[in-house]
């Protein structure tokens, strides 16, 4: 009779705590949907009392995590990764290529040797510089154009605005013309080869990289952009996602119609981006990662509220994104807190905890020196590269973009006679 009675209080207890855990587990995963896998694992160690179960918070969601080492797991994500088809697609002017060109090859394409390099950028007098791109180990498709006017639709002036972009909303169309026109390159390719990319990394021509990108930032179903710098929508300086979710972020010109039709109007560039992912019920993550835009535009210092902010090269990051160019830092420590705090969180800010940011003085030109002092920040094989673009000859720059059109499957450019002798008739330093 006690047994029995033991027995009717055991299964009394398990169906009143089951109504608890339900609730409990759908609150947990309906209050933090882009990552599910702390509840689903602590609800899994309840059931299954004599099983340990550890979780990464930094391995993507899908990637199992009944393992028994995080750096274990990590390592197979990142074999995971080597097998998986990565199409890399770099837009922009070519501007401080030869500062920018060799980090991305050091830290996409050396890290990710399986990944194809997608190029699509205007023809101006840097674009000889991408010569350096001849290093890149699988170069799939290159595309340098004429820049044209790209006329402007009844529904593109509706939604965008001209405010804070420096060439109005013409200048926004090409730039999202860029972006989605590196979209078409990788579809085509695909097309032609007969399979999929698993994963589009997009990033900018202007961006200098600091760190290898991480396999932890590669994360199923959902896109991952910068944190900080989102003027009012999502950092739009990078992306990594896969096909499904790259399809869309990369789709800048085609979904402007469909941000009309959501009643979307005077959007910048950082604000179309974040509505064109709400709209099309894409998940997206913002996460610090380890890079910066190279400028040479000028900026007011200190920076007001709603003022730019330009990152020390040298400084130890990650910068996330923000503008930078290599200067000796004149802002540190309490002085880059009172900038920072001053900022509005929305707009420029970015982090800056811990002494990861230190701050130039940007109202003027570049400092005289400043290539002694990328050369100690980048180190010596950015720093060769960049001199031997200072010190290429014509001859030298047709030969490396021979070697490029060879290496590449798809080629549409000007002729290479033309991308050399144009740029190198100037004085690039």
């Amino acid at each position: 009779m006690m047994k029995r009675c033991f027995y009717d209080l055991n299964w009394r207890l398990v169906f009143s705590v089951i109504p608890s855990l339900s609730l409990f587990v759908l609150f947990s995963i309906y209050s933090a949907p882009l990552n599910p896998l702390p509840s689903l694992v602590f609800f899994r160690s309840l059931i299954h009392n004599s099983t340990t179960y550890s979780y990464s918070p930094n391995l993507p969601p899908g990637w199992s995590s009944n393992t028994t080492s995080g750096e274990s797991a990590e390592g197979g994500w990142r074999e995971e990764l080597n097998r998986s088809r990565i199409a890399v697609c770099l837009v922009g002017g070519a501007r401080r290529f030869e500062l920018t060109g060799p980090s991305v090859w050091r830290t996409f394409l050396k890290v990710y040797p399986n990944a194809d390099l997608f190029l699509h950028s205007p023809m101006d007098n840097n674009a000889f510089k991408f010569s350096l791109l001849k290093m890149a180990p699988r170069l799939a498709s290159v595309r340098i154009f004429e820049p044209k006017r790209i006329e402007e639709t009844e529904s593109q002036v509706h939604v965008l605005t001209a405010r804070n972009s420096p060439n109005g909303i013409q200048g926004l169309l090409q730039y999202f013309n860029l972006v989605e026109g590196c979209l078409t390159m990788i579809h085509t390719y695909q097309n032609q080869k007969g399979f999929s990319y698993d994963w589009i990394i997009r990033t900018r021509v202007d961006g200098y990289w600091s760190a290898p990108l991480d396999p932890e930032n590669f994360l199923p179903g959902q896109y991952l952009v910068p944190s900080g710098s989102s003027y009012g929508g999502l950092n739009d300086r990078l992306g990594i996602g896969d096909l499904k979710t790259s399809k869309v972020a990369l789709s800048r010109l085609s979904l402007i119609p469909k941000l009309e039709a959501a009643g979307y109007t005077e959007l910048n560039s950082e604000a179309a981006f974040k509505a064109q992912l709400d709209t099309q019920g894409i998940q997206y993550v913002t996460k610090r990662l380890p890079f910066c835009i190279v400028t040479d535009r000028r900026y007011e210092f200190p920076p007001s509220r709603y003022g730019v902010p330009v990152a020390a090269l040298s400084s130890p990051g990650p910068l996330s994104g923000a503008k930078c160019r290599p200067c000796t830092p004149v802002c540190r420590g309490s002085c880059v807190e009172d900038v920072m705090t001053s900022l509005y969180k929305d707009w420029s800010w970015t982090e800056w905890g811990n002494g990861s940011v230190e701050l130039c003085d940007a109202r003027g030109e570049w400092e005289r020196g400043w290539q002694r002092i990328f050369d100690s920040v980048s180190g010596k094989m950015v720093a060769s590269e960049r001199k031997r673009v200072w010190r290429m000859q014509l001859k030298n720059c047709i030969e490396d973009f021979e070697e490029m059109e060879r290496q590449s499957f798809s080629w549409d450019a000007p002729p290479i006679e033309d991308i050399c002798g144009y740029g190198l008739g100037v004085n690039n330093g």
